[in-house]
């Protein structure tokens, strides 16, 4: 019998309600960097999922390059995840916590006081960013990483691993996508290295792959997923740079020799070709979780193809807490405040109905 979104499925030996992820998105609502009551009551909304997976969440106070992101370093932060863990579990959820190390992307006005941008080269983004207090500002140049700073920032991602463990949460998803600190070293424009973690595909692999042993041998690899995303220019990063199928290829074979949980891939149409999606699928034996302007129809061709075995959806969870619900039962959905996405406070965060609710209103 071919799976469909809304039948319950497994992953690592933990039951799931469904096929269907919430994929991972800032949102910035972490004012002091602590998780808190507020994500708890959003995350709790959205525990319909099969399988929860927080914002990018940074396991080092250099990390924080976003304004009012969270963080997992410290125990009142990790108090703070604990509670989102509980409200997840407590609506039938499993939940993933993402490490998300902004790398060279980020600003000095968002950092804590002591903290840096680090990056595996002295170059800075192109482009700008958000600060609270002083507006938007260019991406500056960030000192590069010695091997002294790449083994510290190793260490912060296994105490950030044991205390997502500690705090109940099921998994913790490494998050190699997207131009950030494990992507920088993987792409030739940020990563200009004359070092073992620079100038070839293997040595560029190197700080990614050494960050997944550490985290394994903390916490097991059937807690730990990866998140990739190839062909992707995002915070300025090289795409479809030369070789870059066969380096990517290379790492989905290293990833599937560590027995992870699981593997999210970012495969927007036309952005990551359909054969490299199949090839992945063909290489890595863990579960395969495809994200990317998923919606109903072409994620459940996708699961009965066997191309996945989880759908992830974005930006549809933001107004739709009860996604799946709304996709059971083909009701429209609803759209999300844009402008809100970023904002502080419950507006456009928590205070979205659930159809049950708009119905009875």
């Amino acid at each position: 019998m071919k799976p469909t979104l809304t039948a319950p499925t497994a992953l690592a030996g933990l039951s799931l309600r469904n096929h269907i992820v919430m994929a991972p998105m800032t949102r910035s609502r972490a004012p002091g960097n602590v998780p808190n009551a507020l994500m708890a009551t959003y995350y709790g909304q959205r525990a319909s999922a099969g399988l929860v997976i927080t914002e990018g969440t940074s396991p080092s106070p250099n990390g924080l390059g976003y304004s009012r992101i969270p963080g997992l370093f410290n125990a009142e932060q990790a108090r703070g995840w604990a509670t989102v863990a509980k409200a997840v579990h407590g609506g039938g959820g499993r939940i993933s916590i993402q490490l998300m190390h902004s790398g060279r992307i980020g600003h000095p006005a968002n950092l804590p006081e002591g903290a840096e941008l680090l990056g595996p080269s002295a170059i800075a983004a192109a482009g700008q960013i958000w600060t609270d207090t002083q507006g938007m500002q260019d991406h500056p140049v960030p000192r590069e990483m010695s091997e002294a700073d790449i083994a510290a920032t190793r260490d912060e991602y296994v105490r950030a691993a044991l205390l997502a463990r500690e705090a109940g949460i099921d998994f913790v998803e490494v998050h190699a996508a997207n131009g950030y600190l494990p992507g920088q070293f993987l792409n030739p424009r940020s990563n200009q290295r004359s070092d073992a973690y620079g100038g070839s595909g293997e040595n560029r692999r190197r700080f990614l792959l050494e960050l997944v042993d550490a985290v394994v041998a903390a916490i097991g690899a059937g807690h730990v997923g990866v998140r990739v995303s190839p062909f992707n220019a995002f915070n300025d990063l090289a795409a479809n740079f030369d070789g870059e199928r066969e380096e990517y290829l290379a790492l989905v074979d290293a990833l599937a020799e560590r027995g992870l949980a699981y593997l999210s891939l970012i495969a927007t149409p036309g952005a990551v070709p359909d054969e490299v999606v199949d090839e992945t699928r063909r290489r890595f034996p863990g579960a395969l979780i495809l994200a990317g302007d998923y919606d109903a129809s072409r994620a459940e061709t996708d699961l009965a193809a066997g191309r996945a075995d989880l759908i992830a959806f974005g930006r549809p969870f933001i107004a739709n807490p009860d996604l799946p619900a709304r996709l059971a039962a083909k009701a429209p959905l609803a759209e999300m405040q844009a402008d809100k996405l970023y904002t502080p406070g419950p507006e456009g965060y928590s205070d979205y109905p659930a159809l049950s609710e708009s119905a009875a209103a």
